[in-house]
């Protein structure tokens, strides 16, 4: 167990240390712990080591953690969203990270305002143009970044990627300018600002960092490999 605690303080050390490379301060950067397939007294042992914000891609398996662990973490849904469990996800979750479409910006907002909160979200894209992924394709969000504005139960806290496998972190490098210029192109048609990006993970945590990340998520470096794979990893 005391790999976890070890664990958690190599990839902050490896945050730290690309924010100085990119002269940002760290703390302008949330390290989500992916925890998926990993058992509470696994997400304990973080917890003990100070981390405080976790990410589970599956409602039915995250519920009982969230229960089961303290209230003051924060949880971001970063799986796919179906649209049978969106009510369930607002009220466990603080943040959903895949957000792919205009339709289902549209359900949630929705159901958030059934609920009386705004959600925060961001938007996933389908930066590569992978038949794979979901997303919405650049041209498409920018196309319709005015109706997703107006949707008054959301707050948009920015963009979210996962990009093409490639043979190194550096081969991500160019998905995460992209996504970064993406960004920058979309507030500036709205004339909002979209100031976080969700992007990088155990492999290339560390390039999306020196392009931009504000949130990157980290399970195998932290929890280890996972004993089955989770249709749709996001971290």
């Amino acid at each position: 167990m005391d790999g976890i605690a070890t664990n958690l303080t190599e990839v902050r050390q490896r945050i730290d240390a690309a924010c100085r490379r990119a002269g940002r301060e760290p703390q302008s950067v949330e390290l989500i712990a992916v925890s998926k397939t990993f058992p509470v007294s696994d997400i304990a042992e973080a917890v003990k080591a100070g981390q405080q914000v976790f990410g589970e891609s599956r409602l039915q398996e995250a519920e009982p953690k969230i229960d089961a662990l303290p209230a003051s973490l924060s949880w971001h849904f970063i799986g796919g969203v179906q649209r049978n469990k969106v009510r369930k996800i607002l009220q466990k979750f603080g943040v959903i990270h895949a957000i792919d479409s205009l339709r289902l910006a549209g359900y949630v907002n929705g159901i958030a305002g059934e609920l009386g909160h705004a959600a925060e979200i961001f938007l996933q894209v389908n930066i590569g143009g992978e038949a794979s992924k979901g997303g919405f394709e650049p041209e498409v969000l920018r196309q319709e970044i005015g109706k997703l504005c107006a949707l008054d139960h959301l707050r948009i806290l920015g963009l979210m990627c996962i990009p093409p496998e490639g043979p190194d972190a550096e081969s991500a490098r160019r998905w995460f300018v992209s996504l970064r210029e993406l960004r920058d192109e979309i507030e500036a048609i709205s004339g909002r600002q979209f100031s976080q990006l969700s992007m990088g993970m155990s492999g290339d945590y560390e390039v999306a960092i020196e392009e931009g990340a504000t949130h990157v998520r980290v399970g195998t470096l932290i929890f280890g490999h996972r004993s089955r794979r989770v249709e749709g990893e996001l971290g």
